[in-house]
């Protein structure tokens, strides 16, 4: 399974570097749900390569980390997005649109869920408290927040996690204008989008929480690990 990754200056030891790395949680929720963690560093698309990226994989996982830049969705920055990061950005869109493209199974999240949502011509609210006039999705200082969300009933999301479920939260982006084929699978009481599915896509889930920040449930990840299994077996 192929996990999107950072690409910026990190700390170690003596070094102090630009790097490639991932929070070490996402590597144990695939692993920990039966499956193998393969990292996909930021790098130059090229058609050749992200389809042989794609060839090697049977599942997809885009992560967290900084915000897509808003020029994808033409727009201009707010004061309060981040600086942005095309190459990674560029990458991870062009992943995407060739996990749909081949029906390969994919979970995208908080960022992650950002990315497909402008892969697929969709628009974000980038800075959330200038809509719910509150900061509680993302306090800061790297501390997620429990963030009730509810499913629609007829969602795969529900069918894997019940009617709501407490999603740790950490942003301040969230879905605006849906992408193309996406539907709506969760929201927060403030109505806030929380989860966006492909329904016709054999897995295709998108959630704007932390899964990997509660690893007492593995549900989304073995959802996954389970559909790149069904997918090799269909093969």
């Amino acid at each position: 399974m192929g996990l999107t990754t950072y690409r910026q200056p990190a700390v170690s030891g003596v070094w102090d570097v630009e790097a490639a790395f991932l929070p070490a949680q996402y590597i144990d929720g695939v692993t920990q749900a039966g499956g193998i963690a393969l990292l996909l560093p930021p790098q130059p698309v090229e058609d050749a390569s992200v389809a042989a990226m794609l060839d090697r994989i049977d599942a997809l996982l885009l992560t967290g980390g900084v915000d897509v830049d808003p020029s994808h969705y033409g727009q201009e920055p707010h004061a309060e997005t981040d600086p942005p990061q095309p190459t990674r950005d560029d990458w991870e869109i062009a992943l995407v649109r060739g996990a749909i493209a081949r029906d390969l199974p994919f979970l995208a999240v908080c960022r992650g869920a950002q990315v497909l949502n402008v892969a697929l011509g969709g628009s974000l609210h980038q800075h959330v408290p200038d809509i719910v006039g509150h900061s509680s999705h993302r306090f800061g200082q790297a501390t997620f927040t429990a963030n009730d969300v509810t499913t629609s009933p007829t969602s795969v999301l529900a069918s894997i996690i019940g009617a709501s479920l407490p999603g740790q939260c950490y942003h301040h982006q969230a879905i605006d204008r849906l992408g193309a084929d996406l539907v709506v699978s969760a929201r927060d009481a403030e109505g806030v989008i929380e989860a966006v599915e492909l329904p016709d896509h054999r897995f295709g889930l998108a959630v704007q929480w932390h899964p990997e920040e509660s690893l007492d449930d593995l549900r989304l990840f073995r959802a996954l690990v389970g559909a790149a299994s069904r997918r090799e077996v269909d093969a």
